[in-house]
């Protein structure tokens, strides 16, 4: 019943597509005809209306073909209404581009470039105006408890959970969860969340028949997905839409989506967050406010340098190796703080509170922070960020990652000048997971 209902909603939606097409053809010509929003040519003279009138059905046709290939006749419950315009214009570019290759082919009536234009603004406007009317009222409907889908969850775990957390807290989906199935005796009979775990995953054939399920959600985890080729042979039997919620939370991904590579599905667990013009703009932030800061703290950054040169002997500036984006190691630059022979004896060693390394300038200016200003020239050169995890020594990266779990996914983007740690206060001995 459920289904017969979904293609009836479909079906009407397909009518009222039609009908804003058809509409978006007659409104161009209008507009170009009697309104003249741009004056007719006196020498060409009113386009016949009867060869706009016969190139409907054309029209109708090439567009739902067209709209259809773009599947905006496929259920859309969990899209969004971005998905659709994208696909909306798309399908309009294509009928573009075919109903003017038929009217480059037909010889015998020359068409309006202005109606044309008008058209495919005027359909393009249109869809998007009726599909959201359409979207308002399906959600409102489904809020009410109508046009609901029945969903059993395979999966009561940890996955199973958030999805059914996810699915009752989204209404305008129109899903409503009716039960897990899972295969955990501590688990059979009892609720989870305020939703009842019905059986174990050989009952999903009889359950799905008993509850009128529509839409069987697999949450499996990752070591129970030896089950997964059984779930599909048992869902057969019952004829439900599937769907299969990857088990992403065993990791700890950054960014995660699923794309294409040539009709094969790929999971990205981690990439870095910043791409494409996300990365232009905070380059372009980066340039812009450091050369301010630059700027603004050039005489004070000359004193300090002054400071350094008389007070103590050996350079102005300190070059230290550090672990930038993509474990790339740069120079990072700081006012020197610390004696020239620091770790001529202890090597490479964590800064203390009370180091007896600094020099009495040194503490003054690791106390404000004010050894780090040179990093500006960092961030210009594209090493660091203004704004991000802080680098650390490759010395230390060798221990940290040893202890600290996924302590390398900090590195997917650029180093900062200040983050999370800088901001909270935490840097010398703070222990290190609650820095990171």
């Amino acid at each position: 019943m459920l289904k017969r209902h979904s293609q009836l909603v479909l079906s009407l939606l397909f009518l009222a597509d039609m009908a804003v097409t058809g509409m978006a053809w007659l409104l161009a010509y209008y507009l170009r005809v009697v309104v003249q929003i741009v004056p007719v040519d006196p020498q060409k003279g009113v386009p016949d209306f009867k060869h706009y009138a016969a190139a409907i059905p054309v029209v109708l046709v090439v567009c739902a073909l067209c709209y259809a290939h773009r599947r905006l006749y496929v259920p859309r419950r969990e899209g969004t209404g971005l998905e659709e315009v994208t696909d909306i214009a798309l399908a309009n570019a294509y009928a573009a581009v075919v109903l003017v290759a038929i009217a480059f082919f037909y010889r015998e009536f020359s068409f309006s470039r202005l109606v044309a234009g008008l058209f495919f603004a005027g359909n393009f406007l249109g869809l998007v105006a009726e599909r959201a009317l359409v979207r308002m009222a399906l959600r409102s409907a489904r809020r009410r408890g109508l046009n609901l889908r029945h969903v059993l969850v395979a999966g009561a775990g940890k996955l199973g959970q958030s999805l059914a957390e996810r699915i009752e807290k989204n209404t305008w989906t129109g899903f409503k969860v009716v039960g897990f199935v899972d295969d955990a005796a501590d688990r059979q009979g009892k609720e989870i969340h305020g939703v009842p775990v019905l059986g174990k995953l050989d009952d999903i054939p009889s359950l799905c028949a008993q509850k009128e399920i529509d839409h069987l959600f697999v949450a499996l985890p990752l070591e129970e997905h030896a089950r997964l080729a059984d779930v599909m042979e048992l869902s057969a039997e019952a004829t439900v839409d599937v769907r299969i919620v990857p088990d992403l939370l065993s990791f700890a991904t950054l960014n995660a989506h699923i794309g294409d590579f040539d009709g094969l599905p790929i999971i990205t667990l981690r990439e870095s967050p910043l791409h494409g013009w996300n990365r232009v703009l905070k380059r372009v932030f980066d340039l812009v406010f450091g050369a301010i800061f630059v700027v603004l703290w050039a005489i004070p950054m000359l004193l300090i340098a002054a400071l350094i040169k008389g007070l103590t002997p050996g350079p102005v500036f300190y070059r230290q190796e550090r672990m930038g984006m993509d474990g790339r190691v740069f120079k990072m630059l700081k006012f020197r703080s610390m004696r020239v022979d620091a770790e001529a004896e202890t090597g490479a060693k964590w800064a203390t509170a009370d180091d007896p390394r600094r020099t009495p300038l040194g503490a003054f200016l690791r106390k404000f922070s004010l050894d780090e200003l040179p990093q500006l020239f960092n961030v210009l050169k594209g090493d660091m960020s203004l704004v991000g995890p802080r680098p650390e020594r490759p010395e230390f990266i060798e221990q940290f990652k040893k202890t600290v779990p996924k302590y390398m996914l900090r590195h997917k983007t650029k180093a900062g000048m200040t983050g999370w740690a800088q901001v909270n206060g935490w840097r010398g001995q703070t222990s290190l997971e609650k820095r990171v």
